[in-house]
């Protein structure tokens, strides 16, 4: 599965493979007796740089796990946080997200409001 970023349609800003996740297996646990107990099905995705993590344990097929896993991680909102601003920073475009931010933290722009203490 390909994923990476385009500018525009033509070209290719960045794409992540296999050396960019790492892939764990584990006994899974639950209904199935030895079997289930016995083999290392379940799988666990993780792309190290956005901390996302996907994890599949429900199939005895661990290759069919290891694609659901790896699916989970890279629809997960963290994964998908971390390729806007991967994109964003791969485009220059950063540095002016972060000015925006900036001046709409300014305490100008800012309401507080201090609510009364309860005894």
């Amino acid at each position: 599965m390909f994923i990476g970023g385009f500018m525009g349609k033509k070209q290719l800003l960045f794409s992540l493979g296999r050396r960019d996740f790492e892939f764990q297996t584990f006994c899974t646990g639950g209904k199935g007796g030895q079997h289930r107990n016995a083999k290392q099905n379940g799988v666990r995705c993780i792309h190290p740089p956005s901390g996302a993590r996907g994890e599949h344990r429900d199939g005895r097929d661990q290759v069919r796990n290891k694609r659901e896993a790896f699916r989970k991680c890279v629809e997960s909102p963290l994964f998908k946080a971390w390729h806007r601003v991967e994109v964003a920073r791969r485009l220059g475009q950063l540095q002016d997200i972060e000015r925006q931010v900036d001046e709409m933290m300014r305490e100008e722009n800012l309401r507080i409001e201090y609510l009364p203490a309860t005894a």
